[in-house]
């Protein structure tokens, strides 16, 4: 168990080894899956995972094996690899168009399956002879396979030979799909860097979750994280900055080159190999490439895209800063198509984030290209920024892809076709004019915020907050959205800006156990949420991170009911 972020611990941790006690006695017969499945019957019996035991060569017992259909063999090799880490033991995955139950075995199919379950849900029943999980399509069968690991002990997601084990699973009948498609959590990497395996870590944990889209925000003020072999000095100089900022410990990051300079980026192998990583996990990867603001540590490389010329500095130490691209110079638009056109090779999902968010006026105001385009195009400066994402919108639909943007692309007039991440408001108006809107509002959504009001006992954070209890509260459809709206919106996500998080141990107490709330908020259905059960599983999916080696809250477990937290 990582632990080396020091809080208030006494009364905490009495609470979570009784809770572990409690839950140690009773995983085996009660379920403890996060999120909760939409329908789950207990049934009498329990399926023993076998290991193969041979002497002098011979066979003496067979071990369990995996079944599946040709579509979910990366899948079941998924599942083996997962066990074999555990269990010390290789499960024979098999490929046969035989999708009925087998015994001593773990069938994974797409087969026979009712089309009701949807584009993600799974049947997954376990009986004494075996466990088949059914789904129509390849993630509803790995969603099955997380339940299924979730099912098991929580040293099933150990990283090593766990040893004196039952490997049992309790018999269930399991019905499930997700309330909402969009399922997501937001990693700032541009104000702290974090490298490929660090992010494959928070990709495994939400993989766990059912989480399904990872927002990369890859580039702002403070640096800029993603290889553009058009255009090195990107990298070159806006990757790097003099120091750690922020007013931290420059002890708190190993983020320095040899020079001493701070920061980092991915090249573009790097990014291939996290989203190929991603995918295998059924997880979309929406890169976020800042526009028209929060480009200082883009014009830091290239000022000549600025209104001023510059200079600019990506060495500020807090507060809001924010270089923002010439609205009026063509030049910069080539600039942009020339960037994404790199990022679109490297991300095959169907979004792109441009952010559009905190954008500063001022050299518009001042600026004889600005002045000029706006005359000839009849702008106010407020239209300025919807002019600019109109514009790149065009490009962007031209090569296939959807425009996300943060709250404030709705200044001006909202461009065609983009998707309103709503974090200040505006997602009632954006559905009512046809809009599709991902939720993500500060109150409930914003994972860098305090997880106590006492902040003396937290690590630094930007303010705010965030109880666990408040996370679970939240109800993505906005009370005030029309019904007839409602389909607009695709989902929900958690977003861990990093100003104050400068490491991989720091973000994971920020993210966990929050972001499992997170997850039953967007998976599981909304009359199904019940405060006291989430932490009873809780206890036993904190064992499972710690199993995966990842940092988590501690004192979370023994919070307060929801509604306590509200007064």
């Amino acid at each position: 168990m990582r632990r080396n972020i020091k809080m208030g611990w006494a009364g905490a941790l009495l609470f979570i080894i009784a809770a572990r006690m409690t839950a140690g006695a009773a995983e085996t017969n009660v379920p403890s899956i996060i999120p909760l499945p939409m329908k789950i019957e207990r049934r009498e019996g329990t399926f023993h995972v076998r290991t193969e035991k041979r002497f002098l060569g011979m066979r003496l017992r067979a071990g369990t094996k995996i079944v599946t259909d040709a579509a979910s063999h990366d899948e079941g090799m998924y599942l083996a690899d997962r066990l074999r880490e555990a269990m010390g033991y290789a499960c024979a995955v098999e490929t046969s168009m035989n999708s009925e139950p087998v015994n001593n075995a773990i069938v994974l199919t797409t087969q026979n399956v009712s089309s009701s379950l949807g584009e993600e849900g799974y049947d997954l029943e376990a009986t004494p002879h075996g466990v088949v999980i059914r789904a129509p399509n390849c993630a509803g069968v790995f969603y099955g396979v997380q339940s299924l690991l979730q099912l098991l002990p929580p040293e099933a997601l150990a990283s090593k030979p766990v040893h004196g084990v039952k490997w049992v699973v309790p018999c269930v009948k399991i019905e499930d799909q997700p309330r909402f498609a969009w399922r997501g959590l937001m990693l700032d990497v541009s104000r702290h860097f974090f490298g490929k395996e660090e992010v494959k870590a928070v990709l495994d944990a939400m993989a766990l979750h059912k989480l399904n889209r990872f927002h990369w925000h890859l580039t702002d003020d403070q640096g800029w994280r993603i290889e553009i072999k058009s255009h090195p000095k990107l990298t070159e100089l806006g990757a790097w900055r003099s120091g750690i900022n922020f007013k931290l410990d420059p002890k708190q990051s190993t983020a320095y080159r040899a020079d001493g300079k701070y920061g980092g980026y991915y090249t573009q192998d790097d990014i291939r190999e996290v989203v190929a990583y991603a995918q295998a996990r059924h997880i979309m990867v929406i890169p976020e490439i800042e526009m028209p603001g929060h480009a200082s540590a883009a014009l830091t490389a290239y000022p000549e895209y600025s209104c001023t010329g510059g200079p600019f500095n990506t060495d500020m130490n807090g507060g809001i800063f924010n270089g923002t691209y010439c609205a009026g110079n063509d030049e910069v638009y080539k600039f942009l198509e020339d960037v994404l056109t790199e990022v679109f090779d490297l991300f095959p999902g169907k979004y792109i984030h441009i952010g559009g968010d905190e954008v500063k006026w001022d050299n518009w105001d001042h600026c004889a290209k600005c002045q000029e385009l706006m005359k000839r195009e009849g702008l106010q400066v407020s239209q300025v920024e919807s002019y600019f994402i109109r514009r790149m919108e065009k490009f962007i639909n031209s090569r296939g892809k959807t425009l996300i943007g943060w709250s404030e692309i709705r200044l001006g007039g909202l461009a065609q076709s983009a998707v309103v991440m709503d974090w200040i408001g505006g997602a009632a108006e954006a559905a009512s004019a046809g809009h599709d809107v991902i939720m993500s509002p500060t109150g409930y959504c914003y994972l860098d915020h305090y997880q106590n009001t006492n902040h003396a006992k937290e690590p630094r954070a930007i303010g705010g907050y965030l109880p666990l209890s408040k996370v679970y509260s939240f109800e993505p459809i906005p009370a005030r959205m029309k019904p007839a709206d409602a389909p607009h919106v695709l989902g929900a996500q958690g977003n861990l800006w990093t100003e104050y998080v400068p490491s991989l141990k720091h973000a994971e107490y920020m993210i966990f156990p929050r972001e499992a709330a997170m997850a039953e908020v967007v998976w599981s259905p909304k009359e199904a949420r019940n405060w006291e059960d989430f932490q009873r599983r809780l206890a036993v999916d904190c064992r499972r991170l710690d199993q995966m080696g990842v940092n988590y809250r501690p004192e979370t477990l023994s919070e307060p009911p929801a509604s306590a937290a509200r007064k």
